[in-house]
């Protein structure tokens, strides 16, 4: 099952192993405009464990999560990086929405508008977020590369738990896309305001495996919970 504590500014999640794909610029994310149709090329199975089918809803709104947080962001603070990342995560949440379809699941964001979440604890984490975002410029892209490293480690748990080919290729996907929305946030942060991001999630290690790996290059073998 899934774990949500909301304490000091956000919440921690476990994890497992990560991979990368495709590049990115600074300030750019990847478009992810293939992940509903070529990834999904295997033909689903008649069912999926209970954990299997939670493990997509609750994807489908954390996805939904970050996007809606930097939508609401870039409103504030105007930095295209908030805007080019929220494009690349509707992407993602559409792949999930892919996968909950295949497999018959319910949608939990069905009719939900931006900022508004079936699951209270992610609700919750939306208006603690955006409240600390809208502090500071600086603030506002910690709470982006926070978000990344939650997705991070949270995808890496998900993955672990299913051996659903379709499904792990959308995980993937989405897991080499935070690790390079992550590498976007921390080095705007330093160019904008010269400060250095610190993870709050991530095991030191996996962090700096991810960051300092070439966008989109190689992979990423380390456990990402920190510990």
């Amino acid at each position: 099952m899934f774990h949500i504590k909301l304490a000091a500014g956000a919440l921690a999640l476990f994890t497992l192993f990560s991979t990368t794909v495709p590049a990115l610029a600074v300030d750019q994310t990847p478009t992810a405009g293939n992940l509903a149709s070529s990834t999904l090329v295997v033909a689903a199975p008649a069912t999926l464990s209970t954990e299997e089918a939670d493990a997509l809803q609750f994807m489908r709104e954390e996805e939904k999560l970050a996007h809606d947080v930097y939508m609401t962001l870039y409103a504030e603070w105007g930095l295209r990086v908030f805007n080019n990342i929220a494009a690349s995560e509707q992407k993602h949440t559409d792949a999930v929405a892919t996968l909950l379809s295949r497999y018959n699941v319910s949608d939990p964001t069905a009719g939900n508008a931006l900022g508004t979440f079936t699951d209270p604890a992610l609700q919750a984490l939306y208006d603690q977020l955006v409240a600390q975002g809208s502090l500071s410029l600086a603030d506002a892209l910690k709470v982006g590369a926070a978000i990344e490293e939650i997705d991070i480690v949270d995808l890496e748990e998900r993955m672990a738990a299913t051996d659903k080919t379709d499904i792990l290729a959308v995980y993937g996907n989405l897991l080499a896309g935070s690790e390079n929305h992550l590498r976007a946030f921390t080095s705007t942060l330093e160019r904008q305001t010269g400060e250095t991001y610190v993870p709050q999630y991530m095991d030191p290690a996996a962090y700096d495996a991810v960051v300092g790996s070439a966008a989109n290059g190689g992979q990423t073998y380390l456990p990402s919970v920190k510990r």
